[in-house]
C-alpha cells in the first residue's frame, strides 16, 4: 500500500523548516507529475519521489557528500522503514551523485532531470521584475544558465546530463518544467507580485 501524499507532505514539513526547501520539493513534485502524466506513469508515486527526495536534507546535510551516510541514505533508512516503494527509495538516492547509486528507472532519471533545474526556473522566476514563472519562457532560463554568477549552487551539468538521461532536447525540457510549475505558481510564491 503506497503511503498517502497527506502522509509524505506531513514528514517533510516536520522535518524541514526551511520554506525556502519546502517550496522547492512542491516544485519538484510538480515537475515528476508532470513527467508521469507525460510518460503515463504511476502519478501518485512519482509525486513521492518528487515531495520527499530533500526532505532530510536539514537534519543531514551531507557536506562530506558521504555516500551511504547522511543526505540522502538517512532519509531513506527512514523511509524504507515507513513502507515506501524500493523503486521510490532508489529515485531519491540516485539523485545524489556521491551515493554511487546508478539512475535505472524513468523515474530516477526524471527526478534527476528535474531537481536542479527547478530551483535554476525558480531562481530565474523571482529575478524578474513580475517576480513570477507565469512569464518566464524557456529562453531566458538558457541565458541565466549560461551566466556562471547567476544561481551558483545549480548544477549546469546536472542540468544539461538529466535532460540526456531521460532522452528529452533541453530547450524542451525546460519549456514542460516550467509549464508543470506555472500550475503550482501560487503554492510555489511564483505567481508574481500585483502591480
Amino acid at each position: 500500500m503506497l503511503p498517502s501524499r497527506d502522509d509524505a507532505l506531513a514528514l517533510m514539513q516536520e522535518w524541514t523548516a526551511s520554506d525556502s526547501l519546502r517550496k522547492h520539493m512542491l516544485a519538484v513534485e510538480g515537475a515528476m507529475v508532470a513527467y508521469a502524466e507525460h510518460f503515463g506513469e504511476d502519478v501518485a508515486t512519482w509525486s513521492l519521489a518528487g515531495l520527499l527526495h530533500d526532505f532530510d536534507y536539514e537534519r543531514f546535510p551531507n557536506d562530506a557528500h558521504a555516500a551511504d551516510a547522511e543526505h540522502p541514505s538517512e532519509g531513506v533508512r527512514h523511509l524504507r522503514t515507513l513502507g515506501y516503494p524500493e523503486e521510490v527509495l532508489q529515485a531519491i538516492l540516485g539523485h545524489a551523485h556521491y551515493t554511487g547509486v546508478a539512475r535505472e528507472t524513468r523515474m530516477a532519471k526524471a527526478l534527476f532531470a528535474v531537481d536542479e533545474l527547478c530551483g535554476l526556473i525558480t531562481a530565474a522566476a523571482l529575478v524578474r521584475p513580475s517576480r513570477s514563472v507565469l512569464d518566464l519562457e524557456a529562453s531566458s532560463v538558457k541565458k541565466k544558465m549560461k551566466d556562471k554568477g547567476f544561481a551558483r549552487g545549480v548544477s549546469r551539468e546536472d542540468v544539461v546530463q538529466g535532460a540526456a538521461e531521460l532522452g528529452v532536447d533541453l530547450d524542451t525540457h525546460i519549456a514542460f518544467v516550467i509549464t508543470a510549475l506555472r500550475a503550482r505558481a501560487d503554492a510555489l510564491g511564483l505567481a508574481g507580485t500585483p502591480a
